[in-house]
């Protein structure tokens, strides 16, 4: 997520939805045995362009989604959905994990596998086709989706870099 096109959003000036989308059980082996607490991935967004996830670690479950929710504020970004589906073709990567969006015409909905989901549906994306490929850990497939959603650049972006009317993009 180094793209120079990202701002950091406010979370306390939207309504946010969260969306838990995995959480496991992880050990720490002591002297006395083994010491029992739980990590969480949580993905939270407005439902209209703006998204973001996090982790939590804690000793329960609900100490652990509540950290995570707290991260995810802290990392949100916008996204730009146009008519309910991303603006073009994009590859995301993290680690072993690949995803590959596609955008899709109105009534589709959102085809899109486990955590790759939960992120299309917290940006708001209606409309979408999508696969997941590599590695299945939800870590990586949220890492991954993020870096897709972070390449995309709607239109009027562009044209404002290249210093062109909207229209020349289109026409080349």
């Amino acid at each position: 997520m180094s793209q120079k096109n990202i701002k950091s959003i406010k979370a306390s000036e939207i309504e946010l939805k969260e969306k838990v989308v995995a959480i496991k059980r992880v050990a720490k082996v002591v002297k006395g045995g083994r010491r029992f607490s739980f990590s969480a991935i949580v993905v939270v967004g407005n439902g209209n362009g703006v998204v973001g996830y996090g982790l939590g670690k804690a000793n329960e479950v609900t100490d652990a989604i509540t950290k995570g929710i707290d991260d995810a504020k802290k990392n949100l970004v916008k996204v730009p959905v146009r008519n309910g589906t991303i603006p073009h073709e994009v590859i995301g990567k993290y680690g072993g994990g690949f995803v590959l969006m596609k955008p899709a015409s109105p009534g589709t909905g959102v085809i899109a596998g486990g955590a790759m989901r939960a992120v299309l549906e917290s940006a708001g994306v209606k409309d979408v086709l999508a696969k997941s490929k590599g590695s299945s850990n939800p870590h990586n497939v949220v890492k991954a989706s993020f870096d897709a959603l972070s390449k995309l650049r709607d239109a009027f972006t562009i044209a404002q870099t290249r210093g062109v009317e909207l229209s020349k993009v289109f026409n080349g």
